[in-house]
């Protein structure tokens, strides 16, 4: 309160008192205490005046920035997704069948080869003597044999005659016999040794890639040498092995009994144009250790880009979900009692509607749930809402999924 507001308060009461109960010098003391109350009192009832004008007034919250999405209702290709290894058709570990030593290595390592090209060559003096040899002994035991059927001849007609005896003409016949097996024999020493000589130019038993040649030319060879000379694999055609989980195991077996499955070959980072391979074989045991079951998918590989051991992604195509409900996978959060979303009702409030997810795909993911086409998703700013809090749309991406 001012100070001459308070003067004029205190005049009134200061004319009042009588002259005779004046005190001396009390009163302007008694005088001063009032003013000083007076005082304290107004100020203090400025101040409660001040702060109660200074209360806030409750205001509504404000809206949470979101991005929302549009729900779309579409078919949906249903894949199962994997890591594959490509594996060679075949692999052809090339040996020796006889002993010698190499004169010739007549392919170049590393590069293509035919079923029935020469790869290496074995001298071949030894086993072409050892030929040469058996046939000789050949036609020394048929002459002999000639000689012995004619013997028989004679004896049959002199026992006919009774000029020999029947036990003679006995051991012309089993001698007889006895040079026709032996020629019997002779003829598979000549085959023999004629396999042998041919055994000396190892060929490529299948088409393939060769790999490091594992042996030079001037080193001898044993027939029982453990070391391959050299590996062959064959990459036209390939096959590619992954593995599925096993509860996925009856979904891949229908497919197979529905008229095949087939894979989606891709080579990560090769920009190259994704290929298709039939399945053709499926394991007949469930990995103990890992819990998937093995399959395998072939494909040409015309164009060789596939190598083995190279890692593939494999999608394996189990058919179509048709008219299924997608929404993108940031859309989608997990709760205490399982996962759901948060659409925008019409009033422009977060309305969290719970559902159940049947397929992912990518950043695609198809659920079962109070969704329609058209309504609209959050995918950024969940954090922000609770069931009924406005929200203000920041960036809109209809039909991301």
């Amino acid at each position: 309160m001012p100070a001459n507001g308070i003067q004029r308060v205190l005049a009134p009461m200061t004319t009042q008192i009588p002259a005779a109960r004046r005190p001396g010098r009390r009163l302007p003391l008694v005088l001063l205490m009032a003013a000083l109350v007076l005082a304290a009192s107004g100020v203090a009832y400025w101040r409660v005046a001040r702060n109660a004008t200074d209360v806030p007034v409750a205001r509504a919250p404000a809206p949470a920035p979101v991005v929302v999405a549009d729900v779309a209702i579409r078919d949906i290709p249903e894949e199962l997704h994997a890591i594959g290894t490509v594996i060679p058709n075949a692999t052809v570990d090339v040996k020796t069948r006889v002993s010698g030593q190499v004169t010739a290595v007549a392919f170049r390592e590393g590069t293509s080869v035919r079923a029935g090209d020469l790869l290496f060559r074995i001298d071949p003096e030894p086993f072409r003597a050892a030929l040469d040899q058996a046939r000789a002994i050949l036609a020394r035991d048929r002459a002999q044999l000639e000689n012995a059927r004619a013997a028989l001849a004679r004896y049959a007609d002199l026992t006919r005659r009774q000029y020999a005896s029947t036990q003679e003409y006995d051991q012309a016949r089993a001698q007889a016999r006895a040079f026709e097996a032996t020629i019997a024999a002779d003829e598979a020493a000549v085959t023999i040794a004629r396999q042998q000589l041919g055994y000396t130019e190892i060929r490529a038993p299948i088409d393939g890639r060769t790999g490091a040649v594992l042996v030079q030319a001037g080193n001898i060879l044993k027939a029982d040498d453990a070391q391959p000379l050299v590996t062959i694999v064959q990459v036209q055609p390939i096959r590619v092995s992954f593995s599925v989980p096993q509860q996925d195991l009856p979904r891949v077996q229908a497919r197979l009994a529905a008229g095949g499955a087939a894979a989606r070959i891709t080579v990560p980072g090769s920009g190259a144009t994704p290929r298709d391979a039939g399945v053709d074989f499926l394991d007949n045991a469930v990995s103990a250790t890992t819990g998937t079951i093995q399959l395998r998918a072939t494909l040409d590989n015309a164009d060789g880009v596939l190598v083995p051991g190279q890692l593939v992604e494999v999608a394996l195509g189990l058919g179509v979900l048709h008219q299924a409900v997608t929404i993108p996978r940031d859309a989608l959060n997990a709760g205490q009692v399982g996962p759901y979303v948060y659409a925008i009702a019409n009033d422009g409030r977060a309305d969290l509607r719970r559902v159940r997810v049947v397929y992912e795909s990518g950043d695609t993911v198809v659920v079962d749930g109070p969704l329609a086409a058209g309504d609209r998703v959050v995918t950024d700013g969940q954090l922000r809402l609770a069931p009924g809090v406005p929200v203000s749309i920041a960036t809109d991406t209809a039909n991301r999924t």
